[in-house]
């Protein structure tokens, strides 16, 4: 195949009477050998570049082509032709202003777009022994660089095993398949994680921690792939039931009482202490310096999570000897 050349004069006819010359032509079956091909070069074409496709291998004795956006060939989707009688060049609806249509068939597309994306189909006319022509058709999909694919959260604080929330793709990739991971694995097996039907969309049915991420999704199609930076959800939980350090509950007259309540909350939780029921202080930390009798009682912590609106607490009973008895089981110095 020679270089590409455009016509030395281009004319604009009408491209109704070319298509109506097309619809008259038989159908040609282009022979195993030497088969007509289709490539774009260069392979891995980014938007805002340009993309040839380049034609192989086209039979002798050709009368003209015709491009069409799509695998449909009809008036919406015609983009330019090329008639060898008269080097002439014949424009559709299809056609932006970006195509160009060579001698030996190939397509130039300028400036490529996300829209260029997506198959085209090339309808070659051949000349046979008579006045009625043969034709064959072409068909070739035009794949983009994927781009750095994101992930959009309906919602990034979910409250734990209460909010569902759905994770998308982005952007919107003609042509592409979507892929996900979790914790840098394929997606668990679990009636709490759903795909929409183009996988794009990831549906999350009461969050819980084991599948609060982090997330990824990836882009790929048959020239290239790009996977997104992870997205871990910001899990709304708790609190758990609350701890009381140091757990042993014998003092002696004269010691300090220092006792630390915790709880696992995610937003961190609130504290608060009473004392044989009164209220003590707010905090996670109690302390009595030199504790007497008078300090026996129930030690209660209680935790709250503004967030959630959920409450717990958890209680120990406090025995304090006075100065005149000896050791007792559990007491330390």
């Amino acid at each position: 195949m020679g270089p590409l050349s455009a016509p030395h004069c281009t004319q604009h006819i009408t491209w109704k009477g070319l298509l109506l010359t097309a619809s008259l032509l038989n159908c040609w079956n282009p022979p195993t050998t030497a088969q007509v091909t289709i490539e774009a070069q260069p392979p891995k074409v980014s938007a805002g570049k340009d993309v040839l496709l380049l034609v192989h291998n086209l039979p002798q004795n050709l009368a003209g082509y015709i491009w069409y956006k799509g695998q449909i060939m009809d008036l919406y989707h015609y983009i330019t032709s090329y008639v060898v009688d008269g080097q002439t060049i014949i424009y559709g609806p299809a056609y932006s202003g970006r195509e160009t249509v060579y001698s030996n068939a190939s397509l130039l597309i300028q400036n490529v777009t996300r829209e260029d994306a997506g198959s085209y189909t090339l309808h070659i006319i051949k000349r046979g022994d008579r006045t009625r022509g043969v034709t064959g058709y072409f068909t070739f999909t035009l794949y983009l660089e994927t781009p750095k694919p994101s992930i959009s959260s309906s919602n990034l604080n979910p409250k734990e095993a209460i909010e569902a929330v759905i994770l998308t793709c982005d952007p919107e990739t003609p042509d592409a398949s979507y892929l996900w991971w979790m914790n840098g694995q394929s997606l668990p097996m679990t009636h709490r994680l759903q795909l929409s039907e183009t996988n794009r969309t990831l549906f999350l049915f009461g969050v819980t921690k084991d599948i609060a991420g982090p997330y990824e999704c990836e882009i790929q199609n048959p020239v290239s792939a790009s996977r997104s930076d992870p997205v871990t959800l910001n899990l709304l939980h708790g609190p758990d039931l609350p701890r009381i350090y140091p757990s042993f509950t014998y003092y002696r007259s004269g010691e300090n009482l220092d006792l630390s309540c915790f709880a696992d909350s995610n937003p961190p939780a609130q504290y608060s202490w009473t004392v044989n029921g009164k209220f003590q202080l707010l905090g996670q930390k109690l302390s009595i310096p030199q504790i007497t009798t008078k300090h026996n009682g129930l030690y209660v912590c209680s935790v709250r999570n503004s967030a959630t609106g959920k409450e717990s607490s958890t209680s120990m009973t406090v025995k304090v000897s006075g100065p005149c008895h000896g050791d007792l089981t559990g007491s330390h110095s």
